[in-house]
């Protein structure tokens, strides 16, 4: 009887290593949580046309939309942890839809994180003919007109609003915030000086800010931009720690194998390592992140820093999904 256990026993182990082995022996699909043309939508297939070539197998992506992703991270959630179905997320996502929806899945372990991809800079912009010449001086403009500073936005809790709302904070500037459809609307209103100010990635905002369009006055960000390299960090500005980026990043199911997360995270790396997705992504207004952040830890302690910044800010504005 002993030497059929461990006869069995020997055999799981074979079957087992067997299956990390040979993995993937199917197609793989990524879950982007929009609709097919956005940013991530792009983003996802730029990544996963490369992934193709170091996995061996194809990289479908799959688009399911609704309630701001979490329909679509759901799916990755609840999927089989076999690293067949994985998701690509960022952080309205994997922070900000934490704090403002009901979920049916936990942000920080229902998900095994496998790499960050890209990030995005933002900017604070403001419209042409703003009196201020400079961060500082906008500070001050917006407290000797309190409440009359128009801000745009792309809605409650969006990274424009959030972002906004922690200007706010670190400045004690008030502004009145104006809720569009998207940043792209948002932005022709400042160029057309309906509104006063916005908060804005630089993928939507540096086409205009090239061409002088508006006043921008810094990037919320440690560095500065490759793509805009005068302008001033907000630590340069006169505002310390004023920071935001967007990131993408991919995640499989919590339970995921730990061998099978390494050849996903070797498949990214390896794609990120091209120069020409790291071109096109740059088209896109991102910057791949330096090799030592494209861990599956780097990933889960951004994310988890993320939420610990960005969650008692959107609670405390009691933003809830209507």
């Amino acid at each position: 009887m002993k030497t059929l256990f461990l006869a069995l026993t020997l055999a799981l182990a074979s079957t087992g290593g067997a299956t990390a082995q040979s993995y993937p022996s199917r197609p793989i699909t990524i879950i982007v949580p929009f609709a097919a043309g956005g940013g991530t939508d792009v983003t996802a297939r730029i990544i996963a046309e490369r992934m193709r070539g170091s996995l061996g197998q194809p990289v479908i992506i799959e688009n399911v939309v609704g309630a701001a992703g979490s329909t679509g991270m759901g799916r990755v959630a609840h999927a089989t942890p076999d690293g067949y179905t994985i998701g690509i997320g960022h952080w309205g996502t994997h922070v900000a839809n934490g704090a403002i929806y009901a979920l049916r899945y936990d942000l920080m372990t229902d998900f095994a994180p496998i790499s960050l991809v890209a990030g995005t800079k933002w900017f604070i912009i403001a419209k042409k003919a703003m009196p201020a010449n400079d961060l500082k001086g906008l500070i001050a403009w917006s407290k000797t007109n309190p409440g009359k500073v128009s801000a745009g936005t792309a809605g409650l809790g969006s990274p424009e609003h959030v972002t906004g709302l922690l200007f706010q904070n670190m400045t004690g500037a008030s502004l009145q915030f104006v809720p569009y459809r998207g940043g792209g609307p948002a932005m022709q209103d400042v160029l057309g000086g309906q509104i006063d100010i916005m908060f804005i990635s630089s993928t939507i905002a540096l086409p205009f800010v090239r061409a002088g369009g508006v006043r921008t006055y810094a990037v919320l960000d440690k560095g500065r931009l490759v793509a805009a390299p005068n302008i001033p960090t907000v630590d340069e500005a006169g505002v310390p720690g004023l920071y935001f980026s967007s990131w993408h990043g991919l995640w499989a199911p919590k339970g995921t194998p730990r061998s099978v997360i390494d050849k996903l995270n070797a498949a990214v790396v390896d794609a990120l390592a091209d120069p020409t997705v790291a071109k096109r992504l740059a088209d896109l207004g991102q910057e791949v992140f330096p090799r030592i952040q494209q861990t599956p830890e780097a990933l889960g302690a951004l994310q988890k820093a993320e939420i610990e910044k960005w969650w008692p800010i959107i609670k405390a504005a009691g933003i809830k999904a209507e």
